[in-house]
């Protein structure tokens, strides 16, 4: 695997380092989403899949050493700066946006956000873990951090949301692998204000799927029949695999014109 240079996050630079070993002679058809790794902890050695967040988040220093300095993950710096060249454009001020961060785990994305001057931010997650994570990493970046489960949202949980008048919904590295389905990120949606930001990426793969039930066709719609306005897209490299290949991602912000049904 080539290095590719990127600053440390200040959580990686403070903890640990861990002795962490991907597995060998993977083949080709093995899934983005059945990848894992082997970590050091207290003198054995532990397996942990990569979407077991839960697990990841609960040891301190360990997501961001895995992601971004092993497998240089990019996505939350290029999808905020996507969203930073739509605003500039727009002559739209950062500090006027009040935006939904779901899937938002330990905070990376919410402090890539202030770093283009957001300052209103609300984090969501599914998990407990990603909640005591953000609070424990970064400390102060989110106004308020929920752990919801966006498609059995209760009658109060959705009051407050509404209350918040969100005008722009970011989510990053969640969707196409089931992390955010399309049920939970319509009901985010219809959360933003018309005419508010909508910004997430996706594997590009997704996006050539002929799929239509899935979160590509969701989109693909949307984009069809004008409930998004497509402002900017970008395609990069996400990160690397375990096995040292690209993974390509499209970053995408668009504006929104009307609720998803």
């Amino acid at each position: 695997m080539n290095p590719i240079e990127r600053p440390s996050t200040r959580v990686a630079e403070a903890e640990e380092r861990f002795e962490i070993q991907f597995p060998e002679g993977i083949p080709d058809e093995f899934d983005q989403d059945q990848e894992w790794c082997e970590v050091r902890l207290k003198g054995e050695r532990r397996r942990i899949r990569f979407h077991d967040y839960d697990e990841l988040y609960a040891i301190p220093g360990l997501y961001e050493q895995l992601f971004y300095d092993e497998l240089k993950c990019d996505s939350p710096r290029v999808v905020c700066s996507c969203l930073a060249d739509v605003l500039e454009a727009a002559n739209v001020d950062p500090d006027d946006l009040r935006v939904l961060d779901v899937g938002a785990g330990n905070g990376i994305v919410g402090e890539e956000l202030r770093s283009i001057g957001v300052d209103c931010i609300v984090g969501v997650d599914i998990i407990q873990e990603a909640a005591e994570a953000a609070e424990r990493d970064r400390p102060g970046v989110y106004e308020d951090y929920k752990v919801l489960d966006f498609t059995a949202l209760s009658k109060d949980d959705q009051r407050d949301l509404r209350e918040r008048s969100f005008n722009c919904l970011l989510t990053v590295a969640a969707l196409g692998f089931g992390d955010v389905p399309p049920g939970a990120f319509t009901a985010a949606f219809n959360l933003v204000e018309d005419g508010g930001y909508v910004a997430f990426n996706i594997k590009e793969d997704f996006i050539d799927h002929a799929d239509e039930t899935g979160f590509s066709g969701l989109i693909r719609r949307a984009l069809e029949d004008g409930t998004l306005e497509m402002k900017r897209q970008r395609r990069y490299r996400h990160r690397m695999s375990i096995a040292g290949e690209p993974l390509y991602y499209v970053a995408m912000v668009a504006e929104k014109r009307r609720d998803l049904p």
